[in-house]
């Protein structure tokens, strides 16, 4: 399950709708930074004419300077609603139902399970705000609804998440680092 997560969560521009890469050919961006030290893009051009091209190609990131906040804020209400509903549905599979069924004591199940029912739907909509802010395509939304309903699962989409946003805020600092910041 791990590589499947890996692969979904793995930043690349290409597989998100949001980004203008999506809709073009396989980016020589990702063959030329992430490929290795073959030497050679996908298309056969050097490293370096591949990092000419990029420079000439290259895409202003989904964040924007004044949106980084924003964005971590949007980060942290989710890890934090991530953590809450992956530990209630953890103390729900493994210890209130076990408690009800095997010991005919139902009381757990009734608490745990109304509060992780509650916070479930609060974590979606955390995982809906950072996605928009961070740009996420709609497949990764689903996956974190997914990982929600399975036991353990949450904490291995959050860390995915987590790995995920970060390397795009800190894509979005370089890009802007060395581009002007759009005028409001």
């Amino acid at each position: 399950m791990k590589p499947l997560l890996a692969t979904l969560f793995h930043v690349q521009h290409s597989d998100d709708v949001t980004s203008d890469d999506f809709y073009d050919a396989p980016s020589v961006k990702q063959s030329a930074g992430g490929g290795g030290s073959h030497g050679t893009a996908r298309d056969g051009r050097s490293t370096a004419d591949a990092a000419t091209f990029d420079s000439e190609t290259e895409q202003e990131p989904w964040i924007e300077p004044d949106d980084i906040p924003g964005v971590r804020k949007a980060l942290t209400a989710y890890r934090v609603m991530a953590y809450i509903v992956g530990t209630l549905l953890v103390v729900l599979m493994c210890v209130a139902m076990p408690l009800k069924y095997a010991a005919g004591k139902p009381t757990m199940v009734n608490v745990v399970g109304i509060s992780h029912g509650w916070l479930y739907p609060v974590l979606l909509i955390a995982a809906y705000i950072l996605g928009r802010k961070a740009g996420w395509p709609l497949t990764r939304l689903l996956i974190i609804a997914l990982a929600g309903t399975v036991p353990f699962l949450s904490f291995v989409a959050e860390y995915f998440a987590r790995k995920d946003v970060d390397h795009r805020i800190e894509d979005a600092r370089d890009y802007w680092a060395h581009h002007a910041a759009p005028a409001k």
